[in-house]
């Protein structure tokens, strides 16, 4: 690094220190207590866990959709898909891991598409959208579960530009300790890689630029399956 370049980045630095101290005099946040509802078991209800985990979802830039039907599923991946369509991306091909029943969904999309199963590791890097069930979520923080051990999904919701998950309401837990501990009790074995997604992928550098998208998907879409009606 010469000297140069060693000055621009020292005084990116001492000017964004500088905002932050700017900030400091301000009135200080006050965050509000979340409120959920519990059940007679003690533990929270789904609808206050769907609704805080949509809350959580959209707070990162990520997109939630409630539905109560399979049908409703395929009606809200058409909706997306289509959306998207209008987008730079006009999304083509499709990857859909080996959840059970997922591609037959995927399928009765009223969309034009080229949809494959578990494409291998080089043709995911050409592939729009990647579409995957979860194995759990986190309702205080809006973030997904991925278990490899239940669900090969790791790939191809980390590779394509735009991820689709689909996860059950029941599914939904209010903190990551309720949600460890259910998985932990569970009499299926947990992966030994768990997959926590919060929102698209993002970084910043020394610069202190959010940037979205770099190293995984640029969107997020949470299909939430409200099976607790």
């Amino acid at each position: 690094m010469n000297g140069n370049s060693r000055e621009v980045i020292l005084q990116s630095i001492r000017e964004h220190l500088a905002a932050s101290v700017a900030h400091e005099h301000h009135s200080p946040i006050h965050f509000t207590p979340r409120t959920v509802a519990v059940s007679a078991n003690g533990s929270a209800t789904s609808a206050s866990n769907i609704e805080l985990f949509k809350k959580g979802l959209e707070a990162v830039m990520g997109r939630c959709l409630v539905v109560k039907t399979e049908l409703e599923i395929v009606h809200a991946l058409t909706r997306i898909i289509t959306e998207l369509k209008h987008t730079p991306l006009n999304p083509r091909r499709v990857a859909v891991s080996d959840a059970e029943g997922l591609e037959r969904l995927v399928r009765l999309i009223a969309v034009e598409l080229e949809v494959t199963t578990m494409p291998s590791t080089a043709d995911l890097f050409n592939i729009d959208i990647g579409i995957t069930t979860a194995q759990g979520a986190i309702a205080e923080t809006g973030t997904l579960i991925l278990d490899s051990s239940r669900e090969r999904n790791r790939l191809i919701s980390l590779v394509p530009p735009v991820h689709i998950a689909i996860v059950s309401a029941s599914e939904i837990y209010s903190t990551l300790g309720e949600a460890l501990s259910v998985l932990h009790n569970d009499k299926q074995s947990v992966s030994s890689v768990l997959t926590f997604v919060t929102g698209p992928s993002r970084t910043a550098d020394i610069e202190l630029t959010l940037t979205i998208g770099v190293h995984g998907p640029q969107e997020l879409y949470v299909i939430i399956l409200d099976d607790e009606q």
